[in-house]
């Protein structure tokens, strides 16, 4: 299967972490991702490293609430790929609730606007089925530019 956006990556340019479905796992998930990015020279407080710290935040947070089978974790990857882009995606295992951004919000909801945050930001982004497990994963690709 094909997957819009992603190409195979080198190995130093990808990094995996399988994270607790709570919302602590959420906020570690979001945390070791600015640190990657950092480490892929995008430093902290950097507009890339917010943007991606915003985009992992979300999208994990999403997996953790929406996605949440008790007893089986999520996973996020980043992904460094051909012409200054950055994959992010993160799975879970509730393959039959697909994620859409809220339009149409009453001016005073609380929730309901993460998406459309990640839709503002991301070059692209959908969800597919998960790879080798049930569930599926969300991605976003981002133009990050060269560190």
């Amino acid at each position: 299967m094909t997957i819009p956006g992603r190409t195979a990556p080198h190995p130093t340019d990808t990094f995996e972490f399988r994270f607790s479905s709570t919302p602590r796992g959420a906020r570690l998930a979001r945390r070791l991702a600015s640190h990657r990015v950092h480490e892929w020279g995008h430093r902290y407080g950097s507009e890339v490293n917010d943007t991606v710290s915003l985009v992992v935040g979300e999208l994990a947070a999403n997996a953790v609430t929406h996605g949440l089978v008790p007893g089986r974790d999520a996973l996020l990857r980043l992904s460094r790929v051909r012409g200054g882009r950055l994959r992010v995606e993160v799975g879970d295992t509730r393959g039959e609730l697909l994620p859409h951004p809220s339009i149409d919000l009453p001016a005073d909801a609380e929730t309901g606007r993460g998406l459309i945050l990640v839709a503002a930001l991301a070059e692209e982004w959908g969800a597919i089925p998960r790879e080798g497990a049930p569930g599926k994963t969300v991605w976003a690709t981002l133009g990050v530019g060269s560190a």
